[in-house]
Formats: structure tokens, sequence, C-alpha cells
């Protein structure tokens, strides 16, 4: 850091201020890593044009006439698949990503590409400060146990952390939806969101500014730096096949709520390998239906094409490709745990690219494609 005479001040302004990110050292430097990598002669991956668009409402449409036409009412086949109709431009092909490093933890195998160096590169770089100034402020916390009690200023290191981490590595989201009101909402609530890659946790903290509390599964507490976050901003560690563990969790998150603290969780309970939203898990809504706080659905599009679940690091970047939607808020006064349960995965479904939708059962697609052309059938005879 020395040598790139780097100084507090080249980094804290682009945080607020991204328009000003390029300026810094820090960034020419890894901008130089990033075209040297991607300009060596080693074999890359094709990044895919960021200007391809399929979230449109005109698109969704084009989508669903297609869908429909490619049910064979009379045989039951479906072709989708096979016609790409639930293909994403963004998403790479294992057999096309030029791995350089290929590691087998056991039966699971993770891949590196020239993208994935260049970002372990900016994760070196980031992660030493951010590690340092979480180890400062524990000391601080140690001598005064009442200069941090909710670890609201430990927690936001980690929100710094990300959001550098993404604007380095070229993969800072796109913000839509009520950001106003996470902005303006001062007291507790329950944010939820999809969950189809790791990509996802430092995507979250872009866009949320209140200190809150990750309900997190407790293997992350070994991760380096991540697990040093959690543990110590005392978010909520859930072992989903110990009964104890559940029961804990609930304690602790009402525990926060009641304090005014808000909590953020996935409550599909693990991570989605193809990056479709899959069943929720039980018993999250019932924090948000005993304490009376509303929910915030939020959907998390295409991290699972950036950083797919078979790699290491990030395959390609993310800009124009990431983007979190924050719906409008869920009141839980007056409605029961399934009740919000299917609001909320309502809520996120609406906003997800086609291929993250849940794939709906076959009888259910041939019923509504009879259906439809029964009504078509029927407008035209009405019309003659």
């Amino acid at each position: 850091f020395f040598f790139l005479k780097i100084t507090v001040s080249d980094l804290l302004p682009p945080l607020h201020h991204p328009e000003g990110l390029a300026s810094t050292p820090m960034t020419k430097c890894i901008y130089t890593l990033c075209f040297l990598a991607l300009a060596a002669p080693i074999p890359t991956v094709a990044f895919v044009p960021t200007g391809a668009q399929f979230t449109s409402s005109s698109s969704v449409l084009n989508r669903k006439s297609q869908e429909t036409s490619l049910i064979n009412v009379s045989t039951g086949i479906d072709d989708r698949a096979e016609n790409g109709i639930y293909k994403n431009p963004f998403v790479i092909p294992p057999e096309e990503i030029n791995a350089i490093f290929r590691l087998k933890t056991g039966e699971k195998e993770k891949i590196v590409n020239a993208f994935g160096i260049v970002v372990s590169l900016v994760s070196l770089i980031t992660c030493p400060i951010w590690l340092a100034a979480m180890m400062a402020l524990e000391m601080m916390n140690k001598a005064n146990e009442n200069f941090d009690p909710n670890r609201a200023i430990y927690d936001f290191t980690g929100k710094l952390w990300s959001r550098a981490f993404l604007w380095l590595s070229m993969s800072y989201p796109d913000l839509s939806g009520d950001v106003n009101f996470i902005k303006e909402h001062d007291g507790p609530c329950l944010f939820v969101a999809n969950h189809a890659s790791w990509l996802d946790i430092p995507v979250v903290c872009t866009v949320l500014d209140p200190v809150f509390k990750f309900i997190s599964k407790g293997e992350l507490a070994k991760v380096p730096c991540i697990g040093h976050q959690l543990k110590g901003g005392k978010h909520i560690l859930i072992e989903r096949d110990d009964r104890r563990s559940q029961l804990r969790t609930f304690k602790e998150g009402v525990g926060w709520l009641k304090k005014g603290v808000p909590l953020m969780a996935f409550p599909e309970g693990k991570r989605s390998k193809d990056g479709r939203l899959m069943e929720f898990k039980g018993g999250l809504f019932s924090m948000a239906v005993k304490c009376n706080v509303p929910i915030i659905p939020i959907s998390i599009s295409n991290t699972h094409a950036v950083m797919p679940s078979y790699s290491l690091f990030p395959v390609q970047h993310g800009a124009g490709k990431l983007s979190v939607h924050i719906h409008s808020p869920i009141h839980a006064e007056g409605r029961t745990d399934a009740e919000l349960s299917e609001l909320v995965r309502e809520a996120i479904i609406s906003k997800l690219p086609i291929d993250q939708r849940p794939v709906p059962p076959l009888d259910e697609i041939i019923v509504n494609a009879i259906e439809e052309e029964k009504n078509n059938k029927e407008s035209v005879e009405a019309k003659v």
C-alpha cells in the first residue's frame, strides 16, 4: 500500500460516490491487472454482451406465448428447455468456461478461470483492510461495552467491503424498486431474498444501509473474514438439522426485532444450484408474526450466472447483469405464516428472470394452455 501510495481519502469517498472510483490508485492497479489477465495468451471465457435484456414486460409476454406454443396439448410433450425458452443469455455453460485451476474438496469441484484470478487479487487487497478494521473495533468494544452495543459500526465495515469488492470486480448491481423505504424506515423488519450464489451476500449489503442481522447457516462461520464478521457482529448462526439450534435462532431473532434491529434471511435455507427459486423453509415468518413487523421481499437476479455454484470466484463481471429489486413491505398483522410465505414468494418471483422462476408442473401448464386456447376460441366465435 505504501508502494501504491493509497491513502484513506483515496478509499472512502468513492464508496459514497461511485463515479469517482476509477480515479483511485487502487482501482487503476486492479484495472491494469484485469487488462493483463484478459489480454494474456490464456484461454479466457468470452463475456456476454451486457446490452442483452430479457425482463421487460414485452419480452416476458413474448416468452409466455412461446411457452404455450411449445406445449403439445394432445401429447403433453414439453419442448421448452430444448427450444431455449428458459435459457438465460448471461449464463455461461460450464463446458465453455476455460478453467485454469480445478480444486476438489471431496466430491465437490470448484473452478477458477482468468477472471476469477483477477477477483482473487481484489480479495487479497481488500480483505486485510476489512479484517484490520474489525479487529480494531473489537478492541474498542472490549474496552467499552457501550461503544457499539448493536455492532452497527462493526457491521458497517462489512458493507463498505462489499461495495468496494463489487466495484473493483466490476460487478456492482443495479438497484430498483422501493429503495427509499429502506433509507427512510427506522425500525424492525424482516428482509427476505432468493438465494442462488455466494455473491448474494455482498450484493444485499449494497442496498441494506441500516444495521441488520443475518440469519445464516453455521458453516459460514469458518469462511475467512465473513465468518469473523458474522461472529463478531452477533449475527444469528443456525444448524438446520439441529432442533435446539432452530429454537435458539427463533429466540435470538425475536430478541433482535424487539430491540428494533431488522433481520435478513434467505427463506429457501440454502443456495439454489441452478438459480431457480426453491421451496421456502418453515418457521421464518413466524418471527414477523410474533413481533408484528413488516416483511420486505428482495429479488436478486443473475448472481448464479456471475458466480455459479461450481466456481470458487466469479467467472465473469456482473456489470449490466446483476440487479436487486426492493418490493413494497408486506404487513404481518392478521396474516398466517402460510399466507405471508405465499405473498413473499409471489413478490420475489415477479421480478426474477424467467430462468430463475420455478418451473410449473407440466399438468398445470397443459391445463392453462387448454383454458387459454378455449378462451381464445370463444372470443373469436363471439366476435363472429
